[in-house]
């Protein structure tokens, strides 16, 4: 026997369905592109990625120039003096956290709570402060 197995069948054309046409060939393609298997997987690998820094315990000549710029905000304070503040804010997601500089007018140094509070509202813990600068 010089036949194979499919020697009736193998010239025969694809059954084509009466209720269902067949599909293009973009679509049967699409059946095959990659997935997300890992959902949310890139953000877990861009939030590992993305870098904090250590809170600076400062040193004496630091907390001494703050002291000076906090006796000068005390003199000050109903002048509203411009302010520049460099303050460390803690990260919500991992250790560590950034350092930013705010600038305003101050409204109040609430020295009970240890709070410095800015004429838009901000509210700067004294706890924070890096760096401290009274304008004029």
């Amino acid at each position: 026997m010089d036949s194979t197995n499919y020697d009736d069948i193998i010239h025969l054309q694809r059954p084509l369905s009466k209720k269902h046409p067949p599909m293009p060939m973009a679509k049967r393609a699409a059946q095959f592109l990659p997935f997300a298997a890992l959902t949310g997987f890139e953000g877990e690998i861009a939030e590992a990625a993305r870098l904090t820094e250590e809170a600076r315990s400062l040193g004496e000549d630091a907390l001494v120039a703050l002291d000076e710029q906090l006796s000068l905000l005390r003199q000050r304070m109903g002048e509203q003096p411009a302010v520049s503040v460099v303050r460390f804010v803690p990260d919500e997601r991992k250790a560590g956290g950034r350092y930013e500089t705010v600038t305003g007018r101050l409204r109040r140094l609430d020295e009970a709570n240890r709070v410095l509070i800015l004429t838009d509202g901000l509210r700067i813990d004294l706890d924070t402060i890096a760096e401290l600068t009274v304008e004029g």
